[in-house]
Order: structure tokens, then C-alpha cells, then sequence
């Protein structure tokens, strides 16, 4: 007599469905988890692409905020050469004026200096003037004037220490006296006073002082004869 077992043999299929489930659910899971890592991929690469592209535009605008500090600066710096520019041609063009300036009074003042420094005795037959140095030439009745003449000219702040070229001893005929000619060379530079103009009333009271001085000194045969 053959037995069958219907309880076991009904459940066989139920055992066999469970055992093939689980394999699809895992191949879901897979897809699933595929899927998700894929789009969790996508929003972080767009998040990071997103904070670069923001981080680009602000540096692209600090970038655009140096250049306009730039070009302003090269204005400012273009302006500043310029006004120097412009300060160094003023200060040329100062210098200049004062150069002639001095040079128009330097002629004046060396024949004041020299007139007031002429001693007794003495005169002058020629002198030339260069641009540092004075030449004067002229005669004495002794080498007693010719040294105080050097002394009075030393004692000029503008003018340096004289030099004494040559003296030679002279005998006119028919005259108990002797004179000596001589030649002296002397360097001078008007930098050292104020090249502020004197008062009106100054000058003219130089003026006066430095005429009569000259009068005098031609009147008495002791004048400048020859000047170049």
C-alpha cells in the first residue's frame, strides 16, 4: 500500500518560491543602489561645479576691481610725472633767469669791488674779465701800493687770494721817478651773498657812493683806464 504524504508535498512549491525570491530582490537592491550612488554622483559633482563657477565669478570680479584700481593708479601716477615734469622746467627756467640775473650785476659789482680796493698810488691801465677770473693790469710809484692793492683785494669775500703775474720796474726819461707796471689775475664767484635786489634807497645811495668813489680816484689819477 503506497502512502502519500499531501501535507509535505503540497508545501514543496512554497519552500522552492522562497528560496527564488530573494535572488530578484537582490538584483533590485543592486539597481537601486546603483541608481542612487549614480544620481548622489551627479548632485555632487554639480554642487561642486556650482561652488567653482561661484568661486571663478568672484575672483573674476576682484580681478575687475584691481584693474580699475590699476588704471587709476597709472592716471594718478601719469598726472604726478607730469607735474613733475613741469617742476623741473619751471625750476630750469628759474635757474636760467637767476644765472643772467647775476651776470648782469656781476660786471657792476667787480668794477665797485676793484674801484673801492684801488689804494694810493696805484692805477689801473687795463682790466679783463672771463667767467671766474679777473685780469687787471696797471702802475705804481712803488711795490708798497701794489701790495696793498693785493691786500684790499683779498679782503673781498667774492674774489679769491690774488695772484701777481709780474712787476717790472719802469724808468721814464726825463723823470726822477720810477714806476712799476704790473699784472695780477684774480678769481672771483658771487654765490655766496643773497641775490636779493638792495632797496631803492640803497642802491641809489651805492649808486651815488660808487660814482664819486670812481670821480675821485680819476680826478686824482689813480681811475681805471682801459676796462674790457
Amino acid at each position: 500500500m503506497i502512502k502519500i504524504n499531501l501535507l509535505s508535498e503540497g508545501k514543496r512549491p512554497v519552500v522552492a518560491r522562497r528560496a527564488r525570491q530573494p535572488v530578484g530582490a537582490r538584483a533590485d537592491l543592486g539597481n537601486t543602489l546603483l541608481i542612487a550612488g549614480t544620481v548622489l554622483g551627479l548632485l555632487v559633482a554639480g554642487g561642486w561645479w556650482f561652488l567653482l563657477d561661484r568661486e571663478i565669478k568672484k575672483k573674476d570680479r576682484e580681478i575687475a576691481a584691481a584693474q580699475r584700481e590699476v588704471d587709476e593708479l597709472a592716471q594718478v601716477i601719469k598726472e604726478v610725472e607730469e607735474y613733475k615734469a613741469k617742476k623741473a622746467e619751471l625750476e630750469r627756467k628759474i635757474t636760467v633767469i637767476n644765472d643772467l640775473k647775476a651776470n648782469q650785476r656781476g660786471p657792476v659789482r667787480i668794477m665797485d669791488e676793484v674801484s673801492r680796493a684801488l689804494p694810493e698810488l696805484l692805477w689801473l691801465s687795463r682790466l679783463n674779465v672771463t667767467a671766474a677770473t679777473i685780469s687787471l693790469q696797471g702802475t705804481a710809484f712803488n711795490m708798497s701800493a701794489v701790495a696793498n692793492f693785493l691786500d684790499n683785494l683779498d679782503k673781498v669775500e667774492e674774489f679769491a687770494e690774488p695772484i701777481l703775474a709780474d712787476a717790472t720796474q719802469r724808468s721814464q726819461r726825463g723823470a726822477r721817478t720810477e714806476t712799476y707796471d704790473f699784472k695780477l689775475n684774480v678769481g672771483y664767484s658771487f654765490t655766496k651773498k643773497s641775490t636779493e635786489a638792495p632797496a631803492a634807497g640803497e642802491a641809489g645811495a651805492s649808486a651815488g657812493t660808487t660814482g664819486s668813489a670812481a670821480a675821485a680816484r680819476v680826478g686824482d689819477g689813480r681811475g681805471v683806464d682801459g676796462v674790457e
